[in-house]
Formats: C-alpha cells, structure tokens, sequence
C-alpha cells in the first residue's frame, strides 16, 4: 500500500511481524527460511472493517426495505426484543466466520451486549469491541463497564485486539453518557464511535424539531430540549471535544454550516457503509468534500439488517459504482491503511511493512499496473488463503 505492486514478489515473516519484502530472489538471498509458495495469487494487507454491528448477522433478510428510517428502527427493536442470548452468541459467531471468509481480519465490532464476550469463542481475527451504550430509558454505568473490560483484556491478552466505546447516537445517548465516553477513551487509549447524521429524519429532529424520528423518541420519553436550532454535527461538536480517536459514522446528512463548522475542528475519522448507505437511500454522501477538508475516510459493512452480506470487497464495488471517477487503488486504501489510522493502529495495520503485523490475505489476480486494482475490486467469492498475526488460518 506504500508504492507500486511488485511482481514475483515475497515477503518474509518472522514470528507475527513482517521482516522484509521485494522480488523473491532477494528476499529468499537476505532473509533464507523456509518458502510458502502461493502460486499465482496477489497478496494484500488484511482488510479492516470500520464499522460493523455482528450483533445482528442473524438478521439477514429479515428486515426489508421500510418507508421511513423510523420505521426500520422501529422493525429492529422489535426483532431483537425476540432475541435471546444464545441468538446473540450464534449471531456473533457467525458473523466473525463471514468476515473471515471475504478477507477482513481486523473488526471494529459495534457490541450491545459486552457482557457476552466470554461466553464467545477466541476470534482468530482482531476484533475491537466497541460497547454500545443507549441510556434514554436507564443510565449506563460506563465507567463500571470500561473497568470491566480493561481487565477482561488485560486478562485475555491472546485476543487479538481490545475494546472501545460506542455511545449510539444523538437521539440515543445523553451528552453526559457521550462526554464520560471521550474522556474514558483518552485515559485507556481506546476508540470512540458513534453514529451521527446518518437520516434526513435526523436532521430535521435536531434542526427543526419535527420529523418521524422526533415524533417517535417524544413517543417513548426522550427529553427533547436540543431539537429545534442545530444540525446534528453542530449539536455534537459543540458540546464535546471530538478528537483523532473518534470514528463517526454515516456523516450523510450535513448543511452548508456544518462544512464551515468543519473547517475548525480537530479532525476524527468518518466510516462509511456504501450498500447499508444505498438499502436506506440516504442523501449523497459527501465524501470528496469531507476528504478536501483532511478527513479520513474508511469503508464498514454496517450490520447484516441493511446489508446482504459482510463483504469488503461489494463495499469496494459500491462505493466505485456510487462515486464516478474514484479509483480502485483509493478504494482500497478506504479498507486497509485508512482504516488502520481510524482505529489507532496506522503503524500496525494495514500496509506489507517491515515492523507491522503479519496480517495478510491472497487472492487470484493475473492483471498488473491500475489494471491490478480494478482486479482487486471485481473480486469475488471466497478468500482462498489468509493469515493473521503470522499465523495461516484455514476457512
């Protein structure tokens, strides 16, 4: 990700770290070993997921297109409210296995239901676990819960990958909830995601005070005294110090004041869900403004309830359908180095370095030059070999 493809190209692996990399014969004559020959295959830094909700792979199919955002909020919480922990466990389980098999070995993993973490099998992939607090109806001991899981990793140090902090969203999760959050990720180093301006809906409760979303939160209790003057992101930036370790996600719904209001903030990454983003038929997402101002952008999958699979590369394809003139070779980078940066792991992650992680996946390419990443994109099906902190995993 840091030059032009190589060609008969090998990397060597020491432990779970990349040592070295370039044409075969000088890799084999500077590092020796033993040889992994993968025949005709182009090899990749693994891919990362910004943005995911496993929670719900067991949702599939089951949520069709609504006619409003509330509405499909309103058909969710009424599938989950026949969920059990098991279903939750199941869903989980099965969503890391589909990750694994179109490629992604790191997860930033959106968790509802932290507490189910030891009752979940070891990923073989690194997963950030990103608890998911709503307190309209009852407070979240957050700093209780971010006790909780530092020691769970700080006692699970073969899980690859740590935790994090996602309160929900605005019109879910209360300034104070939102302001312990930033303040807990900058004392354990963690990220913080939210989502923010993803609905029209959105907008106009906040902006208007008006709007199916408005009217059904005032439907089920939610104080509604910071609606009616901002737009969503006014409303966040304005009351919390929004920082490198914050990924917000979706961004669709920005006015003319919010760009300005851009140009003066510190700068967080957005995550970007392409076919979640197409289901919903949200405004056009601004991503060569947002990129113009310093923003750095990153592909997810968003959760199975919008999406029809947890596939990086039909994110890929969207994306490049969606916005004419972008090229694969930028697309990529949205799911490998730029989304390293987003969840702190920029000198880790991402790239085929000497000093990074053996994260690594092959795939069939016979193409060279740009031609490779237009290859790369149209790549379909499953992943036929991956490797992930120096180990080979098998599908």
């Amino acid at each position: 990700m840091q030059g032009e493809p190589i060609e008969d190209g090998a990397v060597a692996i020491n432990g779970k770290h990349i040592t070295g990399l370039g044409r075969f014969a000088d890799v084999k004559a500077t590092h020796g070993g033993d040889v992994l020959d993968l025949g005709e295959l182009v090899v990749l830094p693994g891919l990362i997921n910004g943005h995911c909700h496993l929670d719900y792979t067991s949702q599939r199919d089951q949520i069709p297109p609504q006619h409003t955002f509330t509405d499909w909020i309103r058909a969710i919480n009424a599938r989950k409210a026949t969920l059990s922990e098991e279903d939750y466990v199941a869903s989980i389980e099965a969503g890391l296995a589909e990750v694994r098999r179109f490629g992604t070995t790191t997860v930033l993993n959106l968790e509802a239901f932290p507490t189910l973490l030891p009752r979940i099998s070891q990923p073989a992939i690194r997963v950030w676990w990103c608890a998911e607090m709503i307190d309209i109806r009852e407070e979240v001991p957050v700093h209780q819960l971010v006790e909780q899981l530092h020691e769970w990793f700080d006692s699970h140090s073969e899980w690859l990958g740590g935790f994090g902090l996602a309160p929900h969203a605005l019109f879910t999760a209360s300034p104070q909830l939102f302001s312990d959050s930033s303040e807990l990720a900058r004392r354990y180093h963690v990220p913080v995601a939210t989502h923010l301006a993803e609905s029209n809906e959105e907008m106009l409760m906040f902006r208007q005070a008006t709007g199916p979303l408005f009217g059904f939160l005032k439907s089920i209790g939610r104080q509604l005294d910071d609606c009616g003057a901002q737009t969503p992101l006014s409303l966040l930036l304005r009351n919390q110090a929004v920082d490198e370790r914050w990924i917000i996600t979706h961004l669709n719904e920005l006015g003319e004041e919010d760009f300005d209001l851009l140009t003066r903030v510190k700068k967080f990454h957005v995550a970007h869900c392409p076919r979640s983003h197409t289901f919903f038929g949200h405004s056009h997402f601004k991503l060569r403004k947002l990129q113009s101002l310093g923003f750095n952008v990153c592909l997810g999958t968003d959760s199975l309830a919008s999406n029809s699979s947890l596939n990086l590369f039909a994110e890929m394809r969207e994306l490049i359908r969606k916005e004419p003139g972008i090229s694969p070779r930028e697309v990529l980078a949205m799911i490998t180095t730029n989304a390293a940066e987003a969840i702190g792991q920029g000198d880790s992650l991402g790239k085929i370095s000497p000093g990074l992680f053996a994260d690594l996946i092959g795939i069939p390419c016979g193409q060279t030059g740009d031609d490779l990443f237009e290859e790369i994109a149209q790549f379909e099906g499953t992943v036929p070999w991956m490797m992930v902190n120096g180990v080979e995993l098998m599908h």
